[in-house]
């Protein structure tokens, strides 16, 4: 079973989400996409715990900031998609997209969505029905295309929404409310917007992220889930 503790990282600014997971069987932590050290060491602390494994899902500088201070700290591992081994320092161990990486009896999927950057990759614990989409999916919205094309996003996209709706995802950025404006007139405001928007509001209200939402949910009130055709895509 996997644990999963969010840490807010560059409040007010990037509102970055770094992720701390526990294998609770092994007790083998990990640390995903630390975008600051002095958060995530706190809640690391607070948990009484010690990452063996810095997971990143890409390169971008505000998903590795933290990576060396926190690998010199713990002696932790900084695991990669090996074709970004030479865009992230310090990076220990390369993993294939579609081969499996294991943090103690948990086993994520490695999933390739080249498109935000080319190399991103997602963490998928299929046994546990959680998924980390750093900077492909958001809630309501999704990542800039940085690095890839439309056709790849789209293609990145139709891997998420093939997995199942009771799936729990967790995105890089708490940006919900950026795009909540863009998705609710998409969907004229129907009952499933209002009652997603309703949910996100008050766990904002109360001081949590508003992840993690469902794939199920998602995929009615995300209009970049909702379209079938890459032309209807673009149109977006």
């Amino acid at each position: 079973m996997l644990e999963v503790y969010p840490v807010l990282c560059r409040p007010d600014y990037m509102d970055n989400y770094a992720y701390i997971i526990i294998d609770t069987i092994s007790q083998t932590a990990a640390v995903i996409d630390p975008s600051e050290a002095t958060p995530v060491i706190k809640k690391c602390d607070d948990l009484g715990i010690k990452p063996q494994y810095i997971l990143n899902t890409h390169h971008h500088f505000d998903h590795v900031d933290g990576n060396i201070e926190l690998k010199n700290k713990y002696n932790a591992q900084i695991v990669c998609n090996s074709a970004d081994i030479h865009r992230i320092k310090g990076a220990d161990i390369g993993l294939e997209a579609g081969k499996t990486f294991s943090l103690g009896k948990s086993v994520a999927e490695i999933i390739d969505v080249s498109a935000h950057t080319i190399g991103h990759i997602l963490y998928y614990f299929k046994s546990d029905k959680i998924l980390f989409t750093g900077d492909t999916l958001f809630n309501l919205c999704i990542g800039g295309i940085f690095e890839g094309t439309a056709e790849q996003m789209f293609a990145a996209l139709q891997k998420i929404k093939s997995l199942p709706d009771d799936t729990l995802f967790y995105p890089g950025h708490e940006y919900t409310m950026g795009g909540a404006g863009f998705a609710y007139n998409y969907n004229h405001g129907n009952e499933d917007i209002q009652k997603y928007l309703t949910k996100a509001r008050d766990r904002l209200a109360s001081g949590l992220p508003v992840a993690p939402m469902s794939l199920g949910e998602e995929k009615k009130c995300n209009p970049y889930l909702e379209v079938n055709t890459l032309t209807e895509f673009k149109s977006l």
